[in-house]
């Protein structure tokens, strides 16, 4: 079970615009000839499960800010109806990159004889941000004129949303790395790197919802795993890179120390890229002989 990001979708692998696609796949690290591989979209988000554009059936009108509140738990629960639908009643592994990895980790704690391993890349035991992350991202798409206390779908173009949503994107895209990787393509002329970070961030602005990054974002403040570890009894595999601005290596220690007074079998990989947090699907290469040795040791039947 493969779980995506904050802004991510469940396009993990099957071709080279999925995330995940060095890595999961015929004769790599997770090998699809050998596991069956589940990838699914997070309830909340904007990429076909349920989140705040579903119409809700009260009002035949979007959610819209009107969605429920949900936690990384529910996102759990949905992805078991998923699993059960499938038949699947034991998980090889589970798989979560950034607010994928706080999936993972709740469903270690939640559910921990479900599965045989558990990788977790680029996340933490704790969600980040406070309720200030919230205001702050309400306070934003208030300011455009056709944000409609949340009720924008009609007017996302001309009442300014998309624009805020471009502008969001760039942003995030540089906190990852992305700029870095472009200026390495094309050389230091900001004009031309700005120029490719808007052609990468306007499909992402024309998909996603602003109102799923706020409910997403109100999941991620509440997620605190840390007096949960004695319960988890999978072989955890905690990878973050180098470079990652969101959740850097200087938190691997004393989240390592807590999983060893836990009795928790952990292994931290720090992988060594310039590329910050999108450094595990980036650089891939850098840690697929490790994935592949945890998946051969711990995930196989």
């Amino acid at each position: 079970l493969v779980c995506h990001g904050y802004t991510n979708n469940q396009h993990a692998a099957g071709d080279d615009k999925g995330w995940f696609n060095g890595l999961i796949g015929p004769g790599k690290a997770v090998d699809t000839g050998c596991y069956f591989v589940v990838a699914a979209n997070l309830l909340g988000s904007s990429y076909g499960s349920s989140g705040p554009a579903s119409i809700n059936p009260k009002t035949e009108q979007p959610y819209g800010l009107d969605f429920p509140d949900i936690t990384v738990g529910d996102m759990v629960h949905a992805e078991n109806r998923l699993l059960d639908h499938l038949g699947v009643k034991q998980l090889a592994a589970v798989m979560g990159n950034s607010l994928g990895g706080h999936l993972a980790f709740d469903r270690a704690t939640r559910y921990p004889n479900q599965m045989r391993a558990v990788v977790i890349t680029v996340s933490d035991v704790k969600g980040r941000g406070d309720q200030s992350t919230i205001d702050g991202l309400v306070e934003r798409f208030s300011q455009c004129p056709g944000w409609n206390e949340g009720q924008y779908y009609d007017t996302k173009k001309d009442g300014g949303v998309f624009a805020e949503l471009l502008k969001q994107r760039i942003e995030t895209l540089k906190n990852y790395g992305f700029d870095t990787k472009i200026r390495k393509e094309v050389g230091d002329n900001p004009d031309i790197i700005e120029q490719r970070l808007v052609e990468l961030a306007e499909p992402w602005a024309d998909q996603f919802d602003a109102n799923s990054l706020i409910i997403l974002r109100k999941a991620v403040i509440q997620f605190d795993v840390r007096e949960k570890f004695s319960r988890i009894k999978a072989p955890i595999l905690y990878v973050l890179s180098r470079t990652d601005n969101l959740f850097p290596p200087s938190i691997a220690p004393e989240v390592m120390k807590v999983f060893k007074q836990s009795g928790v079998n952990a292994r931290f990989y720090e992988l060594n890229s310039d590329n910050g947090h999108r450094a595990p699907s980036v650089d891939w290469q850098g840690w697929t002989d490790e994935l592949q040795k945890f998946m051969e040791t711990y995930a196989a039947p």
